[in-house]
């Protein structure tokens, strides 16, 4: 097993030296008066205190010390020997057997109170433990060696060889293996075994095994790519995957386990025999929670859509309608200062106007009808033509997501589920009595105004030739005579103001028209 983790030459790196840098070469390079004092007792020579000092300070720098000690970096020998006051050179003479360089070891770590990890020992049954751990959690062996090795430099335990503790973080991959089947053997039922397994089988219908067809990502928020996530998270609930509880197994577990399945092949998995369904049965997990997010997020985006298309189309009508305001307003400009004139009789103000502007653009003025805007300026409007494409797909959505509502959306849940059952059914009318309290109040009046104006105009079309219509006040409501009458005489005072009156009864006698118009039309 550690021979497919690592190759001799990375286990030979993982037996020596490496490079040093500044910052490791002053930290645990730099001896004490301690240090210094514990190796160079009576007796002992230059070579053997200057070899000691070198394993002193290499063992918390790499939490155990190279069998070549002389092979420790160049800068770190000068700095040590010169602590001592003696040749770098000595160090190649030092160890040449290797009972004094274990000997001087042991002496080391019984100074510093590091301990051993000796076969078999406490020591070495609680770093099996926490590879253990660890190995439910990664599964990278590079990974789980380094953490073994900080593990064992913060128990101050000396690290055992690099065959050795590759070999431990082999037998820790497979004991998680083990235990991760045996975790989750409960759930892996007959039914469940064979509809992983159909998942690795190539579906006719959709040309791929249907674990292809799973992580295949979609590429737009378009409705048919809204409609293949519901089909997915629809057969991942046939599968119930969404009720599939693998919580026995650790978050990270289940994240690595559902990623290999994305990454594998299928002759991959095959290849795993008994070990491919955990790995399916946390990716079809997973999978079930995903799924439903990426339908969300493609409805949201999908919507969105529409509406950053219906706010760019309205945009553009309003700096349509800006322009057309602008000649209107030249108009005006023109019209006022006649009207505003006493000097000039009522029977001459049309002709004058219209020898003045000219009938040709009058008629271009006119041509288009004037409408006033809703507060929303029409945005509204503009996103309900998008209705028939929202409805390729809302109505799956809703069938597929069970909505739920906080604190103060009753009505607006009771809406969906008003939506649903019409969907269902295939109705195209809301029913009389659907909740409406979520609508925002401008958005009542402003249909509540649109349903009167369609009713007035029913109405004026069946009465005397449309005669009904003479009563419509600025904004498009029915008015009564009386008040329409009121409120045109306000619009004469505003364009004419006293200059009426000095006319001695010419704008009465319009007002008395209007108000026989008025009069016949409701009789």
């Amino acid at each position: 097993m550690s021979e497919k983790m690592f190759s001799e030459e990375q286990l030979e790196q993982l037996r020596s030296y490496p490079e040093i840098t500044s910052d490791e070469l002053i930290r645990y390079f730099t001896p004490t008066a301690a240090d210094v004092a514990f190796v160079s007792p009576g007796g002992r020579g230059p070579v053997d205190r200057l070899g000691m000092l070198v394993q002193l300070c290499s063992l918390p720098w790499l939490g155990f010390v190279p069998d070549d000690v002389a092979s420790v970096p160049p800068a770190a020998v000068a700095r040590v020997a010169e602590r001592l006051g003696v040749a770098s050179a000595a160090l190649r003479l030092y160890g040449k057997r290797d009972q004094t360089r274990s000997d001087h070891l042991g002496l080391i770590a019984k100074y510093l109170e590091w301990q051993t990890a000796s076969a078999g020992s406490q020591a070495m049954k609680e770093l099996e433990q926490f590879l253990l751990d660890r190995a439910m959690e990664h599964d990278s062996p590079t990974l789980l060696f380094n953490l073994a090795r900080e593990y064992l430099m913060a128990a101050k335990v000396i690290r055992p060889g690099a065959l050795i503790l590759a070999k431990m973080v082999g037998t820790a991959r497979k004991a998680a293996a083990d235990l991760t089947s045996q975790l989750v053997g409960h759930l892996l039922t007959a039914e469940v075994r064979a509809d992983l397994e159909r998942m690795l089988a190539v579906d006719a219908g959709l040309g791929m095994t249907r674990l292809e067809w799973l992580v295949t990502p979609v590429r737009d928020a378009s409705a048919t790519s809204v409609k293949t996530a519901i089909d997915k998270l629809t057969w991942l609930r046939a599968i119930d995957a969404h009720q599939m509880d693998v919580s026995v197994l650790p978050n990270e577990r289940r994240r690595f386990l559902a990623q290999v399945a994305r990454r594998s092949t299928n002759q991959g998995l095959e290849r795993r025999k008994e070990r491919k369904f955990p790995i399916l049965l946390a990716f079809v997990a997973q999978a079930a929670v995903d799924q439903l997010d990426e339908v969300v997020a493609l409805f949201d985006q999908a919507v969105s859509a529409r509406e950053s298309r219906a706010k760019s189309k309205t945009d553009e009508a309003l700096v349509e309608r800006a322009k057309k305001g602008e000649a209107r307003q030249l108009l005006m400009d023109m019209i006022l200062p006649v009207l505003a004139d006493p000097s000039i009789p009522d029977d001459e103000v049309g002709g004058m106007l219209r020898e003045r502007i000219g009938m040709q653009r009058l008629r271009e003025i006119t041509s288009d009808a004037w409408k006033p805007l809703p507060r929303d300026h029409g945005r509204l409007s503009e996103l309900e033509s998008s209705y028939t494409y929202l409805r390729q797909l809302t109505p799956n959505v809703r069938a597929a997501i069970d909505f739920q509502g906080g604190p103060g959306t009753a009505e607006l849940m009771e809406a969906v589920a008003v939506l649903k059952e019409m969907n269902r059914l295939g109705g195209r009318k809301v029913p009389a009595g659907a909740p409406t309290g979520f609508v925002p109040a401008s958005r009542k009046r402003r249909a509540g105004r649109d349903a009167a104006v369609r009713a007035d105009r029913l109405a004026a079309d069946r009465t005397q030739g449309g005669a009904g219509a003479a009563l419509a006040g600025p904004g498009g409501e029915r008015r009564d005579p009386v008040a329409h009458l009121a409120w045109a005489q306000r619009q004469h005072q505003f364009l004419r103001g006293d200059q009426c009156r000095r006319r001695g009864g010419v704008g009465q006698a319009r007002y008395q028209r209007l108000a026989a118009a008025a009069a016949r039309s409701t009789a």
